[in-house]
């Protein structure tokens, strides 16, 4: 049985997070051993040890390299881990990594000591390949819609990641918490009338909302049926900036914060919309509203090329940096005259298969022999 040792060091959950417990559950599940290296604060790994999986807490990747054999394992990053680390890891073990962010605008140079690099969609497989990567392992491991992570009440929470190591974040963090206290009532979700637009992620530069919405938002403003609704969190920069691209719709942008019961967030929006493509690796969330139903809003390019069926799984416009949303537009206006809203799991039930579960315990039985043969 093949024992491989999982590493997620991240101390905040975002897609790849999620995509890090899937991909664990489906490793075991093809019959390896896994150990799961995992931040003692995030609680989204919490109950998954058992037959087969154990989680060890750890902080920082000097302390795990610690818990390693001393030789001879096999390794398998999913957070990003430090070059110098991968060296000294690779001269001993034998290492492979999820290389989860899109090589555009990349520097390859802090993968090459991987014996393997394995990524989420084919659109990463040709961008390594194009870096000159020759140890790329050649299928996507796509990752899986999760849901199940929590039943918590979806109420209004601080939009703010805060990082310890910035003054800034602290006092953001300080006054948030202050006002908290001060209003123990958290405002619930509840949808208006009209057109619910969502997004459900992480406010992350790779996403580019600010410029996607730079554009989009005015758009949004001329059609007073359509609201949008954003839950997640990000810096304090990348949210200021995604407020003052969605300013034009006033009341009608609302802020809900980071939220964990997902599950309950995606069938009360009419629409998922996506950031922008270049700099996505595969987008869970555009998989995770196709599974609840939820149609997908994307730009017609890669990755979403992938995971969007055009008028089945939801609707792909043109770049809006290209001709300053008009497709968007038209799309939007067909929608708001009464376009059939379509259902993923009805209208992309073949495609939204890849993306399941049991695909997924298929995709690991392969890589585990891929990693078995490694030298």
């Amino acid at each position: 049985m093949l024992h491989i040792h999982h590493v997620n060091l991240q101390p905040i959950v975002g897609g790849g997070e999620i995509y890090t417990r899937a991909l664990t559950r489906a490793l075991v599940e093809a019959g390896a051993k896994v150990t799961l290296y995992a931040h003692p604060a995030v609680r989204l790994w919490d109950g998954m040890d058992g037959p087969g999986l154990e989680v060890v807490r750890v902080a920082d990747e000097d302390r795990f390299v610690k818990l390693l054999p001393q030789k001879g394992a096999l390794v398998l990053t999913q957070s990003p881990v430090s070059p110098q680390c991968v060296e000294r890891m690779a001269a001993v073990h034998r290492v492979a990594g999820l290389a989860h962010m899109p090589m555009f605008q990349r520097s390859a140079d802090g993968l090459r000591h991987y014996h393997l690099l394995v990524t989420v969609s084919r659109y990463c497989v040709d961008l390594l390949r194009a870096a000159g990567i020759a140890r790329v392992y050649p299928e996507p491991v796509y990752g899986t819609a999760d849901l199940a992570r929590s039943d918590a009440a979806v109420v209004r929470r601080s939009p703010y990641i805060v990082d310890p190591r910035k003054f800034r974040d602290i006092v953001i963090g300080g006054v948030g918490a202050l006002a908290a206290a001060a209003s123990p009532r958290k405002e619930p979700f509840g949808r208006r009338p009209g057109l619910t637009l969502g997004l459900v992620s992480l406010i992350a530069p790779i996403k580019q909302f600010p410029e996607l919405f730079t554009i989009l938002a005015p758009l949004l403003a001329q059609r007073p049926s359509v609201n949008l609704e954003i839950f997640g969190a990000g810096g304090y920069a990348q949210v200021r900036d995604l407020r003052h691209a969605v300013a034009p719709l006033g009341s009608r942008a609302r802020f809900w914060g980071y939220q964990t019961n997902v599950a309950a967030i995606y069938p009360r929006l009419d629409y998922l919309m996506t950031g922008l493509p270049e700099k996505e690796a595969l987008g869970l969330n555009a998989l995770e509203a196709q599974a609840s139903g939820t149609p997908v809003l994307a730009p017609d390019a890669p990755p979403f090329s992938e995971t969007v069926v055009d008028g089945a799984s939801g609707f792909r416009y043109r770049d809006p940096r290209r001709d300053g949303g008009a497709h968007f537009a038209e799309i939007l206006d067909a929608i708001v005259a009464g376009r059939p809203r379509p259902d993923p799991r009805v209208a992309a039930r073949e495609h939204l298969a890849q993306f399941s579960h049991p695909a997924l315990v298929e995709r690991a039985r392969k890589l585990i022999a891929a990693l078995s043969d490694l030298e």
